[in-house]
């Protein structure tokens, strides 16, 4: 089996302001930071090279991040080198609470490696996040979501189920790059889900499986 650096991004700072629950609940600088923590942990122990690409608190920028990838790149080679960036999602930016949620993954626009890594996230999702899935519909309809939404969403435009997006951190790194959205840090039901050891423990589950099947397919 091919070796592969994992790099695992862990997004924004404390120093990011406005990236929280309405309620203060959640800071996703530190969710994020909770849930790359133990994907390495648990990628580690499976025998993998995984790190952590910003182990600071503070915001590092995202030159910096991807400088930090592309000089591992340079040293591995980039076809042995795969980046996470791990984020919650949010629907607006006013302090109050939203009905959207889910999941999804992102990519660069064009067919690249990080659509096969993306793809193999999120046919991962679908079974760690079950539980998610299976009450969603239920609170849909006591109106926790509006009816528009799904719990994991998908573009199927190109052929996979990623969206496609110009994040710096996906267009400005050499290897295969995907950015995940868990939940909504603006969606009451979203944020419970997200700060509860269920929820917790699905999205670190997905990460770790979907990573785990795409590099041993290499």
């Amino acid at each position: 089996m091919k070796k592969i650096i994992e790099l695992y991004d862990n997004g924004h700072g404390v120093d990011t302001l406005g990236k929280c629950s309405p309620d203060q609940s959640l800071r996703e600088y530190r969710k994020a930071r909770e849930l790359v923590r133990d994907i390495v942990a648990k990628r580690k122990a499976m025998g993998y090279d995984a790190r952590i690409l910003v182990p600071e608190d503070t915001d590092v920028s995202l030159t910096e991040r991807c400088r930090r990838v592309n000089a591992i790149c340079n040293q591995y080679g980039k076809d042995n080198v795969i980046m996470i960036s791990v984020h919650c999602n949010a629907a607006g930016s006013d302090g109050k609470w939203k009905t959207a949620g889910g999941w999804c993954i992102y990519t660069s626009p064009g067919q690249t490696k990080s659509d096969i890594l993306a793809t193999s996230i999120w046919n991962a999702a679908q079974d760690s996040l079950k539980p998610y899935i299976q009450r969603f519909s239920t609170l849909k309809a006591q109106g926790a979501y509006d009816k528009r939404q799904v719990p994991i969403r998908a573009d199927w435009s190109d052929g996979d189920p990623d969206y496609e997006a110009r994040f710096a951190v996906l267009t400005g790194t050499k290897c295969a790059a995907v950015l995940t959205e868990s939940m909504f840090q603006d969606n009451k039901t979203d944020v419970d889900f997200l700060l509860s050891a269920e929820g917790h423990n699905a999205i670190v589950d997905l990460h770790v499986k979907g990573v785990d099947n795409y590099v041993k397919s290499l």
